[in-house]
């Protein structure tokens, strides 16, 4: 945060109605203090427009480096989203990150390094190659957060299904790669990097194999 800020003001913004959110920016905003950078937390609603400038906060004061706890596909309807490209905004983290969080790359991986052993196989689902993963596979739509709209079938039956608001904008189908199940909880693991050095690792876990917004944050410690 530091090598980022260099010294300067940083905004925080998200939708503030969720608790959830709040805490998370409250706490990112006290590590930025740490760092020694000024910070300003707004919800991201409260986000303006200065014709000829960029992006102002409620103050007026230009919005230089941002972060934001907002889904880029989200951003990108709003209403200003088409000044993104014009702000000389920095944001954390980048528009470019909307291609990794997209399930589309999945296919697109696979397509690009087929049989790799850190992949699976993954088709768009009017893809005719899809018929490859058979009757078993997971299948997900393009923009899908936290387990939501998640399907996993096995030998054509849905084994369990999520709901949620995603879908409209299409699927994608990966090959049916179970969790383990550790006394009926089943354990998903994210690795973080700052600044391209892995820096920690986050496991999640849940009776459901879909991971989803409620499954359990575990503490943990690696010596």
């Amino acid at each position: 945060m530091e090598k980022l800020g260099n010294g300067g003001h940083l905004h925080l913004t998200g939708a503030t109605e969720s608790v959830e959110d709040t805490g998370t920016l409250a706490y990112l905003e006290d590590t930025a203090r740490q760092a020694g950078l000024q910070t300003t937390l707004l919800d991201i609603a409260d986000i303006g427009w200065r014709e000829g400038g960029g992006f102002v906060d409620l103050e007026s004061r230009e919005i230089e480096l941002v972060f934001k706890l907002y889904p880029w596909e989200w951003m990108f309807q709003d209403a200003f989203g088409a000044r993104l490209a014009d702000a000389p905004t920095r944001w954390i983290e980048p528009p470019w990150k909307a291609i990794l969080s997209n399930k589309g790359i999945l296919p697109l991986l696979w397509e690009m390094f087929p049989h790799h052993p850190n992949l699976l196989p993954a088709f768009f689902e009017d893809d005719p190659n899809v018929a490859e993963l058979d009757a078993s596979f997971v299948r997900k739509p393009l923009y899908s957060r936290e387990g939501a709209n998640v399907a996993l079938i096995r030998e054509g039956v849905t084994l369990v299904q999520q709901q949620g608001p995603y879908g409209a904008e299409g699927f994608i189908r990966q090959a049916f790669a179970p969790l383990p199940n550790f006394s009926n909880q089943y354990p998903v693991l994210g690795s973080w990097m700052v600044d391209h050095t892995p820096c920690g690792l986050s496991i999640r876990e849940d009776e459901n194999p879909i991971t989803g917004n409620t499954s359990r944050f575990l503490p943990h410690a690696i010596l």
